[in-house]
């Protein structure tokens, strides 16, 4: 715990240091920080290291794929007396990102090929074979999955689910834990990936915002 409160002060201090903000109603699970520059508002994935390697996530998956696709990068690096800073562009991240979605990946698609060859007969020795199903049988496979309203949302007949809807469910279920035994825990970027790499270690706002508009110039030439 102590570790997490000292990532928020680092991530804070970082906020302050790049003039970025928070956008607070996004939530503890919101974009990490927000830049406003030329019109655009830039979301930011903001890390902290005091070893080089730098942890990412818990359960590395597909959603992470997708949330870090266009995202900026600002890593600070706290070695041995030494603070700096390096900028990672969508592109400049891209080959590591690119790398653990390949790893994964096989992983992923057997949860698809497992749980699409799953059948009613499947279906009845895992629950009781019945006309209707209630709101409780299904909570009972997908236990917190799912919100309530989302078990609401998946009737389908008067009073419940029907064996067919209850099979979409019981196949979503076993993708979701083949896919959550699939993620990888918490990946690490190596410190040589940043090899070659500019230290910001000065007019640290303004040269974020530099850096930025170098990116944003090169993927749209006038």
């Amino acid at each position: 715990m102590v570790g997490n409160f000292q990532d928020d002060d680092r991530e804070e201090a970082m906020r302050v240091l790049f003039e970025l903000y928070k956008d607070d109603s996004e939530g503890r699970d919101g974009v990490d920080a927000h830049m406003e520059i030329d019109g655009m508002v830039v979301p930011f994935e903001l890390k902290t290291t005091s070893t080089g390697a730098v942890t990412t996530v818990r359960d590395f998956g597909p959603d992470h794929i997708q949330k870090w696709k266009d995202k900026h990068w600002l890593i600070g690096f706290f070695i041995k007396g030494r603070e700096f800073y390096h900028y990672g562009s969508p592109d400049m991240m891209q080959d590591w990102i690119k790398s653990k979605e390949q790893y994964i990946k096989p992983d992923f698609m057997l949860a698809d090929l497992a749980s699409s060859k799953l059948s009613i007969e499947d279906l009845y020795q895992v629950v009781e074979e019945k006309p209707l199903y209630t709101y409780e049988d299904a909570k009972g496979l997908q236990k917190k999955q799912y919100k309530k309203s989302k078990y609401i949302e998946l009737q389908d007949v008067p009073g419940g689910y029907s064996p067919e809807r209850m099979l979409e469910i019981i196949k979503d279920r076993a993708k979701y834990l083949v896919q959550r035994g699939s993620t990888l825990n918490n990946p690490h970027i190596p410190f040589t990936y940043f090899n070659g790499w500019v230290e910001i270690t000065e007019n640290h706002a303004e040269t974020l915002r530099r850096f930025v508009r170098a990116y944003y110039a090169q993927i749209h030439p006038n």
